[in-house]
């Protein structure tokens, strides 16, 4: 089992093998692991537009990393696996039945011992942070992907289409069409998105 917390630190706790190869499994993994964490929320947070949902997706991503670590340390490009891992998690979580919703009257919010620890969502703090990540929202989930791989991770083309398995042709083309519905966007037209 995979745990990380938002302090950074770093645990890898109930493992079931006992080889001899294990402890420096585990530290290899622990190292690569720590290496990432940062950049696999960063580009999760671009996918979902919630830092808690990006933590869980990044988490989840490196627990199924780990749990083929012998494949993905093989792999050309480790990194680029992991990402596609992240990547198809976030896809997965649509397709999840998700939990309902309770609906409570203002009044029974306002008296709830929670509701003076609401903590304010930082992108809420920072405008051009926010109409961005709406512009985003608004693109299809490829051409987000992209944008976030190619602009926000600041992979390569070829990079790129390695992490999606397209062709680096096909990634330029999303990119440009993906660009040019941002410089449109309505969430950016205030914040000078014609940039």
């Amino acid at each position: 089992m995979l745990f990380c917390d938002v302090t950074g630190e770093v645990a890898i706790l109930d493992t079931t093998e006992t080889s001899q190869a294990e402890p420096s499994r585990q530290e290899e993994f622990g190292q690569f692991m720590a290496a990432r964490w940062p950049g696999l929320v960063r580009l999760a947070y671009g996918l979902t537009g919630d830092r808690w949902l990006a933590e869980d997706i990044a988490q989840a991503a490196l627990a199924s990393a780990y749990a083929a670590w012998w494949r993905v340390r093989r792999a050309d490009d480790p990194d680029a696996y992991v990402r596609r891992i992240l990547i198809n998690a976030s896809h997965r979580r649509f397709r999840r039945r998700r939990v309902a919703e309770q609906a409570h009257e203002p009044q029974q919010l306002a008296s709830s011992p929670l509701a003076d620890a609401a903590v304010a969502d930082p992108a809420e703090l920072i405008g051009e942070r926010s109409a961005l990540l709406a512009a985003l929202r608004e693109l299809p989930t490829r051409q987000r992907a992209i944008v976030l791989l190619r602009y926000w991770d600041d992979l390569s083309d070829a990079q790129v289409a390695a992490v999606l398995g397209c062709a680096p042709g096909t990634v330029r083309s999303q990119a440009s069409r993906a660009l040019a519905k941002l410089r449109g966007s309505a969430a950016l037209a205030g914040q000078g998105g014609s940039q």
